[in-house]
């Protein structure tokens, strides 16, 4: 009877240091999270609010180089910074004085013989902020003033509320520079009048060739918006 007792005893012995291994086994082969040295945890950055600029916005720009109606290509690209601040559609600074905007020659056709001068069709595909920003943009060139488009004395003509009209650069601004004109049908059709002042080239004689269109680095123009533009609100450094 106690050789008995002594087994069962020893049995649970047994059975207790089994046991308590298999916890220790269990404990042992759990993953602990590894924490590595320099490991940065980023938090999460809300994505910032986007402000609108209306379609139909006028941008004043100034042009950072010089085209020429006899050696521009269709495709050349050009660059004209923006000169004056920008604000959405609530009043908030999206498009500092200093943006960059990138224009693309759609269209040229040098001066010709009849007096006819020549013509550089250009719009604008790209925006970028002075923080780096960079947006893709559907912009066409336009009056300074107006958005109307009224004549000027200056001898600066481009589209008013008539349908189909789209402005591009027109030799005949006196000395070799270029005027703003209007198209018919997207600058494929004759020029409409309304270059006045002196516009050299438009009444010269049957073989007087005309004046080329030549763009000059610092001339000023607008930009107008066919599609409207979110930004965020414009700071230094971009967030």
């Amino acid at each position: 009877m106690k050789r008995l007792s002594k087994v069962s005893i020893l049995a649970m012995l047994l059975a207790l240091i089994t046991a308590s291994a298999a916890v220790d086994l269990s404990a042992q082969t759990k993953k602990k999270p590894v924490i590595r040295k320099g490991t940065v945890v980023r938090k999460t950055t809300p994505a910032p609010r986007l402000y609108t600029v209306d379609r139909s916005e006028r941008l004043r720009a100034r042009m950072n180089s010089t085209i020429n109606s006899k050696t521009a290509r269709v495709g050349d690209t050009f660059t004209a910074n923006v000169t004056e601040d920008v604000r959405s559609n609530n009043g908030v600074l999206v498009i500092p004085s200093g943006s960059k905007l990138t224009g693309r020659v759609d269209a040229v056709v040098a001066a010709r013989k009849g007096g006819k001068p020549g013509t550089i069709d250009v719009s604008f595909t790209q925006l970028r902020l002075p923080n780096g920003l960079t947006r893709r943009i559907n912009g066409s060139l336009t009056d300074l003033d107006t958005d109307n488009a009224k004549s000027t004395e200056e001898g600066t003509a481009s589209g008013d509320r008539m349908k189909h009209r789209k402005i591009i650069f027109i030799g005949g601004g006196g000395a070799g520079g270029a005027v703003l004109g209007a198209a018919v049908g997207g600058g494929k059709g004759a020029l409409i009048g309304g270059i006045i002042g002196a516009a050299g080239g438009y009444l010269g004689e049957k073989f007087t060739k005309g004046e080329d269109a030549e763009v000059r680095s610092g001339t000023e123009f607008g930009v107008v918006l066919n599609q409207p533009i979110s930004l965020p609100k414009f700071a230094e450094v971009n967030p």
